[in-house]
């Protein structure tokens, strides 16, 4: 049985269907920005290993970190909230000694999101939401490690599975209004997310609307397990998810053929937040938010996003610039799709009716 949709979902669309919704940007480089010692991360919570650069740990030890971060997306124009436990799951935790923490750390992280986002709509009435933020993990399902071993995995289906309902089930306790899959770089680690996603609306008897974003780790246009954005739409289409879309990969210039080739045949909202440009040779980002927001705004002025926003290099200020250039442009209209099977290998397939 299909659940009745969630208030939240019933909002997104209807603020959707106004206008070009604005996403927040990026928190690993953001928090980087503070400085922060090894104390800072670890703070009394007595753990063995070094924490420093667990950004998800911070919800803990420096909540006033991700709240900054959070204000400060707010108040340059962003509709949603991605929370920042984007490694907050037992596999990426555990490099940290912190894996027993991962119910703890997404439900602070989704509470602290939760209350800035909801004393913003206070103010104003607009309405506010938060991504619960699933990162793709640091283990694939897809591709084996061991060169030497093409059928070796170091985890399994049923552990991922596993491992992706319990972050997502501390986010939505937490106050998420959805469960974001971002970073895909293995579309069957994806498949266990929506598994595990459609698993907690069984345990919970309601609706958790879920948002996919892939990333691209080539020119050509496909992830590390090697499906093209049309492949990808066709493995996933299935779940209905409320969004889907690309995030990371190499900056909106090279992301523009892509974009436009997923939003021509998805018939859901298209999320689109990229990097601020490549990285230079010292690491960081150096494309400036006007230049960022000429890009996105292109999208915009063909019909082909519906939700924008920034991933890694991406600042308050590039988002305040995305939502300025996009501001009164209509937002994309959903394509119709005809009933037909469409199928995926690495590339897609779709049979004559």
């Amino acid at each position: 049985m299909t659940p009745t949709p969630s208030a939240a979902r019933t909002a997104l669309l209807a603020e959707a269907d106004k206008r070009i919704l604005i996403t927040d940007g990026a928190f690993g480089t953001e928090i980087q920005g503070w400085k922060l010692a090894e104390a800072d991360y670890a703070g009394s919570l007595g753990l063995a290993k070094d924490q420093k650069g667990n950004n998800d740990i911070l919800a803990l030890t420096k909540p006033e970190v991700p709240e900054a971060i959070h204000r400060a997306y707010f108040a340059a124009g962003a509709d949603i909230a991605e929370t920042n436990t984007f490694s907050a799951n037992r596999i990426s935790q555990a490099d940290y000694g912190a894996e027993h923490l991962v119910r703890e750390i997404n439900l602070d992280s989704a509470r602290l999101a939760r209350r800035i986002a909801d004393e913003f709509a206070a103010r104003d009435g607009r309405p506010r939401f938060v991504a619960g933020a699933i990162g793709p993990t640091n283990k694939t399902l897809s591709l084996s490690p061991d060169v030497n071993d093409p059928g070796f995995r170091e985890i399994d289906w049923d552990f991922l599975v596993d491992v992706y309902h319990e972050q997502a089930a501390a986010l939505v306790e937490g106050g998420a209004d959805f469960v974001l899959i971002e970073t895909v770089f293995d579309t069957l680690n994806a498949k266990a997310g929506i598994m595990a996603v459609k698993r907690l609306e069984r345990d919970l008897g309601r609706d958790v609307p879920l948002m996919l974003s892939m990333t691209l780790t080539d020119l050509s246009g496909r992830n590390l397990s090697g499906h093209t954005v049309e492949a990808f739409w066709h493995a996933v289409r299935h779940a209905k998810p409320l969004t889907v879309g690309l995030n990371c990969s190499f900056g909106a210039t090279q992301l523009r053929p892509h974009v436009k080739a997923l939003a021509e045949i998805a018939d859901t909202l298209i999320m689109v937040y990229p990097n601020a440009g490549l990285p230079n040779e010292l690491g960081a980002y150096d494309e400036l938010p006007e230049t960022t927001a000429s890009l996105v705004h292109e999208w915009a002025e063909a019909g082909q996003v519906n939700i924008l926003g920034g991933c890694c290099g991406s600042t308050p200020q590039h988002i305040a610039a995305m939502a300025r250039a996009v501001e009164g442009l209509p937002p994309r209209k959903l394509p119709s799709a005809p009933p037909v099977t469409r199928l995926a290998g690495l590339e897609p397939f779709t049979m004559a009716a």
